[in-house]
């Protein structure tokens, strides 16, 4: 996947391939698009917009459900060999919110050695494939299963979350191991959600934790969680042992390229005055409850935005970064503002010395569902870079803005001379203005 441009990131493309599980019902996101029924139009669709690598899902749960029987790859050796024909670097990405197959537990070791043993039949039928995300966002993928409980298997502790996310990071390390011994020069791209929390002066500590937590999934792989790390303590007093946490020191597997995912909903705001907010924004700690909702919704004057997260990582982890999931349910000029400020400030960040191969547009052909969570099979659905809403893909203007950036990365289009809505003073929707104090710091993580 040579680079295009050394000033200027490449072109990604991404299907939202969820594969979560609630109660009995995976929720299959390439199942409610069509795209299995599409699969090598699909891949010409995309080829046409002139992008460079493609995160394309080879999903455990779908190709192996049934421990014993063989893996099913109908669904993915079309569309994979497509991609390869045009000239399109997968990403194959290996869990996608998910929790694995039935006899699976993402709460036991199961988890880990079965996955890498898919791993490393993916890397043996596909021995061209250069690239991976063994699990993607696990740290959210955590949080969500086992923190607030709304996916499988549903529970809703602080033991459960440790646990899940110990056991996604293992998985992440061991698959790697697997895929390597196929193919020595494989890549591993690891994805997680570029968070930032804050707070309202009183909730600072919570925000401080948080913001620990937010550096978690390239943390662990970096090897950078001993004993000094501010979440050590946290993991061992929710019963995971010194030793599981010492494996990842011993074992180090840096990504090769850090994969972030930004959305509006990335960054969050806490504050204690739960009156300002709606009920379905409150929630809490195990100290006191507090509302959490979008940052940029609130007036809290603390610097925030994708460029100083992208710069917060480069600092802290001096690695290649690509945003892997750039995407904003809006109308199409409001989307094409989005796509173009996270890629202006990967060119800033580029410009002051930082690494940044790549933004991905996600959801090339929309998502389902993700107003409730993805709890509901088959939700609401949201535009993409195509629009299936009619049954059919229809090109839409984000589609020929970055087919005009690819023929010309110089290429500016005329909605970005004005700055999205998420700048404007209407986007503030909870009133009255947060009162910080002096001392208050930026809730970096050291």
């Amino acid at each position: 996947m040579a680079r295009k441009s050394f000033n200027k990131p490449d072109i990604w493309g991404g299907l939202e391939c969820s594969f979560n599980r609630v109660k009995d019902l995976y929720m299959d996101q390439l199942l409610f698009s069509g795209h299995y029924h599409s699969t090598v139009s699909d891949i010409e669709r995309i080829a046409s917009l002139g992008i460079r690598a493609m995160r394309y899902p080879v999903i455990w749960e779908r190709l192996h459900p049934y421990p014993g029987h063989a893996i099913d790859w109908s669904t993915v050796d079309l569309p994979l060999n497509a991609l390869r024909r045009h000239g399109i670097a997968p990403i194959a990405g290996l869990v996608h919110h998910g929790s694995g197959p039935r006899h699976a537990d993402l709460l036991s070791p199961s988890f880990v050695t079965g996955l890498a043993e898919f791993a490393g039949q993916v890397a043996r039928r596909f021995p061209w494939i250069e690239y991976y995300t063994p699990v993607n966002e696990p740290l959210t993928t955590a949080r969500f299963n086992c923190l607030y409980g709304l996916w499988f298997p549903h529970r809703r502790n602080d033991r459960a979350f440790a646990h899940a996310f110990v056991n996604e990071m293992k998985a992440v390390v061991i698959s790697m191991r697997e895929i390597r011994k196929i193919n020595p020069e494989a890549k591993l791209v690891q994805t997680e959600d570029l968070a930032k929390i804050f707070s309202t002066p009183h909730l600072k500590y919570q925000a401080e934790f948080e913001n620990h937590r937010r550096w978690l999934t390239c943390d662990f792989l970096c090897g950078m969680v001993d004993r000094d790390h501010p979440q050590w303590q946290y993991f061992t007093e929710w019963g995971v042992p010194e030793d599981a946490l010492a494996f990842f020191t011993d074992n180090p597997c840096p990504p090769d390229i850090i994969g972030v995912d930004y959305y509006a909903t990335s960054e969050r705001f806490l504050d204690e005055e739960l009156e300002k907010y709606p009920s379905h924004a409150h929630g809490g700690n195990h100290i006191e409850t507090y509302a959490d909702v979008e940052a940029f919704r609130v007036r809290h004057g603390q610097p925030a935005g994708i460029n100083m997260l992208l710069k917060e990582c480069w600092d802290r982890y001096q690695l290649p970064i690509a945003v892997t999931e750039a995407h904003i349910n809006c109308d199409f000029d409001s989307q094409i503002r989005w796509f173009a400020e996270i890629r202006n400030a990967c060119i800033d960040q580029i410009g002051q010395g930082a690494d940044i191969r790549a933004v991905t547009a996600w959801a090339l052909f929309g998502a389902f569902g993700w107003n409730e969570l993805l709890t509901k099979a088959n939700g609401d659905y949201e535009s993409g870079v195509f629009d299936i809403s009619s049954g059919q893909p229809v090109v839409t203007p984000m589609a020929e803005y970055l087919i005009n950036l690819s023929e010309d990365p110089e290429y500016i289009h005329l909605v970005e001379k004005e700055r999205g809505w998420w700048h404007r003073d209407d986007r503030f929707i909870y009133e009255g203005e947060v009162a910080l104090s002096e001392e208050r710091t930026c809730l970096r993580a050291v």
